[in-house]
């Protein structure tokens, strides 16, 4: 039986990036800087976690030579493993950019060559005619914010007013992303979900990879809290993916978290929504249980990013990755020979870094199975090796932008 499990641990970068200092984070690295806090006691939090990062599972399958490979160093603090399972090495994305969708795409196989369309860092970061059109054509009396913003700062900031005057919270980041944030009951979660579509089609002339619902509760600044009812609205990816050619096989795509979502759904059988890390491990399991010979798990863990990455919060990033971690013997335990599990990153978000957004980094890959020998596989070109590595499995054809490391 051959079925494959690829899971993204989103934000989890191992540090290296050939190109980092293009995109101004030479010397970023999320895993050594995290490790590296919390073995000098700054990724304590009292009633969370303490002391070195403990990842025993991710490191008996080859998480401290990859780190050490891709970065120069081994994570501080960290025992080296005495038996390594399974494949090993990291890779390099070629993909323009350093977002969700070009890294989640280049993983199926599909780097994004082109340039992505972005806003204004200073003033106002909308143009004029195009609130002006959303404003017409969704029957709005305005927007608040418009500009680069982080989504829990922007909501406290303009949270009550947004109640008050029924204008959405509209602001962007470093990446190719228009997001808008709205309250559940205030706003209504079916008008901001309708709202989103409207601004997708407004915004294909301007090049954005996505669309970001934010819907959140609460009355007060004191109170607010993003919900996890999130929902991604991003582009076509510019050609067939993975995901695509599975389909076309007539193989399945379980697709649980935001995975359905970064590929438009195309190429997707089965959209599992689950919130918060945990609660996508046991979307996962539960499909493990059900996926055929054949099939595709392709699973986003989007607290790693959204919880910890973006809010630069160490001890919570670290204390996420040590949940993670000790859930892996669970997946061990369900898988069936001729299963693949492969687990890696689509960019990086350090949290130690400044700002707060992502990171341009190399990323993990972490691939075993029953009976698969360990070995090193290197540093990848591109991230599309993955993709590629998961057809060869599957028993499909494989892409031109990638090689197996089978």
């Amino acid at each position: 039986m051959a079925r494959a499990f690829l899971l993204v641990l989103d934000s989890f970068g191992v540090g290296g990036g050939p190109d980092a200092e293009t995109y101004g984070d030479g010397g970023a690295d999320t895993l050594g800087h995290i490790a590296e806090f919390c073995a000098a006691g700054a990724g304590d939090r009292e009633g969370l976690r303490e002391g070195p990062l403990v990842l025993p599972n991710m490191s008996a399958l080859g998480l401290m030579q990859i780190a050490k490979a891709a970065s120069g160093r081994y994570p501080a603090g960290m025992p080296l493993p005495e038996r390594i399972y399974g494949l090993y090495g990291s890779a390099n994305e070629v993909s323009r950019g350093k977002d969700t969708p070009s890294g989640h795409w280049e993983i199926a196989g599909t780097p994004v060559m082109f340039d992505w369309g972005y806003f204004p860092a200073e003033g106002d970061a909308f143009p004029a005619e195009l609130v002006q059109s959303i404003c017409e054509a969704a029957d709005l009396p305005g927007i608040l914010g418009n500009c680069h913003a982080s989504g829990t700062e922007i909501i406290a900031r303009h949270g009550e007013e947004h109640i008050r005057t029924g204008k959405p919270i509209c602001y962007t980041s470093s990446d190719s992303v228009f997001q808008i944030a709205a309250h559940e009951r205030h706003f209504g979660l079916k008008r901001l979900i309708a709202l989103c579509q409207i601004v997708r089609t407004l915004l294909d002339p301007y090049n954005i990879g996505r669309v970001i619902a934010r819907p959140f509760v609460g009355e007060t600044r004191t109170t607010f809290e993003r919900t996890g009812n999130r929902r991604d609205f991003s582009v076509l990816p510019p050609e067939p993916t993975l995901l695509d050619r599975l389909v076309a096989a007539e193989r399945k795509v379980h697709a649980i978290g935001k995975i359905g979502d970064i590929f438009a759904h195309q190429g997707v059988s089965e959209v599992i929504k689950a919130n918060g890390n945990m609660a996508l491990m046991d979307a996962t399991l539960e499909a493990m249980e059900t996926a055929d010979e054949g099939d595709l798990v392709f699973t986003n863990f989007v607290d790693f990013d959204m919880l910890y990455g973006h809010r630069r919060d160490v001890p919570g990033y670290a204390a996420a990755l040590e949940a993670f971690d000790a859930r892996l013997p669970e997946i061990h335990r369900k898988l069936k020979p001729g299963d693949l599990v492969i687990l890696t990153a689509d960019h990086g978000c350090d949290p130690t870094w400044r700002g707060t957004d992502h990171t341009r980094e190399r990323v993990p890959i972490l691939a075993y199975g029953p009976g698969m020998r360990s070995r090193p596989i290197g540093i990848r070109s591109t991230y599309a090796d993955i993709g590629e590595t998961v057809a060869r499995h599957l028993g499909i054809p494989t892409g031109k932008h990638g090689r197996s490391f089978l």
